[in-house]
């Protein structure tokens, strides 16, 4: 399979696309501002004016979009991918999205005799422009076993998790991790600066021990160079957050560590910083 359409040329999606055409796949790519594409454009991607076109002669079609809301119309609305699906083709969602709309798009899929793939990813865009995501895969198996030299293109720790669906629910349970450990690395820095510590210094010692993640590791010493732009969006972060809420209501779950992050993120987007990365939590603090 060489010939690849993407989806949705964001912060990680253009790192993504870089590395399958190092790779020597033929991508034809479509996202809303073509200005985004320019440098792709320049390296070899083909662009195309609508999702169709860029879907019509593909063998595998990615997409990596914003919210559920535009991966739905990406699929299903007019002039979507499964206006011109065809027998044999293969999406891959990898946006975080709902694991109901995952299923949603796997049957439609299958009624056309395609294939699909849910596949968020984990990593941000240093692990995007690394080649380094963490690709969590739901799916019929044999499907993911094709694909899978592909995704190694990009990816680092690849894990099928189950049917339709799977990937989308492991993301979750990725991002409740996440968002309780932002807070724990946001109140970490804080106190270690009020206690006349040298942060970075303090960051040299526990980022290696017990109290070691992702986050603290890479994002805490953003915060200290007051680095806010975005690796993840505030506002795709706190949509994550409301999927799994919901997720979880419909278990009868109570998360009550999601629930005050899921706050402190809203208060976040009310002070305007939806377009900052997960990091800007540190200024809540300041």
């Amino acid at each position: 399979m060489k010939k690849i359409a993407f989806v949705g040329i964001g912060v990680m999606g253009k790192s993504v696309v870089r590395h399958l055409l190092k790779a020597g796949y033929e991508v034809t790519i479509y996202t809303r501002t073509k200005s985004k594409a320019a440098e792709l454009l320049e390296e070899g991607a083909v662009w195309a004016d609508k999702v169709t076109d860029a879907a019509k002669d593909a063998q595998l079609i990615f997409t990596m979009v914003g919210y559920p809301k535009d991966v739905e119309q990406v699929y299903f609305g007019e002039k979507g991918i499964f206006e011109v699906g065809r027998k044999n083709q293969i999406v891959i969602d990898m946006t975080t999205s709902s694991p109901a709309l995952a299923i949603r798009i796997a049957k439609r899929a299958q009624e056309l005799q395609m294939n699909a793939i849910d596949a968020p990813v984990s990593g941000g865009d240093i692990g995007a422009q690394n080649g380094t995501l963490s690709i969590m895969c739901g799916g019929n198996k044999e499907v993911f076993k094709e694909i899978e030299p592909m995704l190694q293109v990009f990816g680092e720790d690849i894990v099928y998790q189950g049917e339709a669906g799977a990937g989308q629910h492991t993301k979750m349970a990725n991002q409740i991790a996440i968002a309780t450990n932002m807070i724990g690395v946001c109140e970490a820095i804080v106190y270690a600066e009020n206690a006349g510590l040298n942060p970075d210094v303090v960051l040299s010692s526990i980022a290696s021990g017990a109290a070691g993640s992702w986050s603290l590791s890479n994002l805490a010493p953003r915060m200290l160079k007051g680095d806010f732009e975005p690796g993840f969006y505030v506002k795709h972060f706190l949509k994550d957050m409301d999927i799994a809420l919901a997720e979880a209501e419909m278990m009868q779950l109570e998360l009550p560590g999601l629930a005050m992050a899921r706050s402190m993120y809203d208060q976040l987007i009310e002070q305007g910083y939806g377009e900052k990365g997960t990091q800007v939590l540190y200024k809540r603090y300041k």
